[in-house]
């Protein structure tokens, strides 16, 4: 079908959108990606070998390509909507860190994806972390946390809703899914009560 993508296009789309968002919070980091774009280029201009090397290897095009995003999610219902929303992408969770060993209540795993041909078309992958309140020793910061969290809705209802019929995304076609993915998500979510 002409109008839908695969996942590793909506991959791409949603590296890109994730990207304009964080360049929208915090403009330096838009000055970083020209600076690493200026600097690539100024490299491969002054050594043809390795530009060979890169365009033999088929690397050029993902060269500037960001390889990495993070978000983090309080409750395991998010983290489920995300990895439903991942599999669309074509990204799985691999490896498992377990921080609270570092005094931090949080688990997270890393979504990318899995075989060779996409990790060669994109290799973005998302840290995602989710908050383990049973591990917060303090009982009136754990509270507070819980009553936080349960107060709380980090996608829109749209967003929400879609993540399970996504999960079908070869009958999708291309307006309603990167509406689903781009346009309902929400760029920040409480993360305190007002004192």
């Amino acid at each position: 079908m002409a109008n839908t993508l695969t996942a590793d296009e909506i991959r791409d789309k949603f590296s890109q959108a994730m990207s304009a968002m964080y360049q929208q919070e915090v403009p330096q980091y838009g000055t970083l990606l020209e600076l690493v774009a200026d600097v690539n280029l100024a490299v491969l201009e002054h050594d043809p070998e390795l530009h060979l090397q890169l365009e033999n290897a088929d690397e050029l095009a993902r060269l500037n390509v960001e390889r990495h995003g993070a978000i983090r999610v309080g409750k395991a219902e998010e983290l489920a909507v995300l990895k439903r929303v991942f599999a669309v992408m074509g990204m799985y969770p691999v490896g498992y860190y377990d921080l609270s060993q570092a005094g931090v209540p949080v688990h997270s795993t890393a979504f990318r994806p899995i075989d060779d041909h996409a990790l060669a078309r994109n290799p973005f992958r998302v840290f995602t972390s989710l908050l383990r309140l049973e591990l917060i020793d303090n009982p009136t910061l754990r509270a507070r946390a819980a009553a936080i969290l349960d107060q709380r809705d980090i996608f829109t209802p749209a967003a929400g809703q879609c993540s399970t019929f996504m999960s079908s995304r070869e009958g999708l076609a291309k307006r309603r899914l990167i509406s689903s993915l781009l346009k309902h998500w929400k760029p920040s979510a409480g993360i305190s009560t007002p004192r």
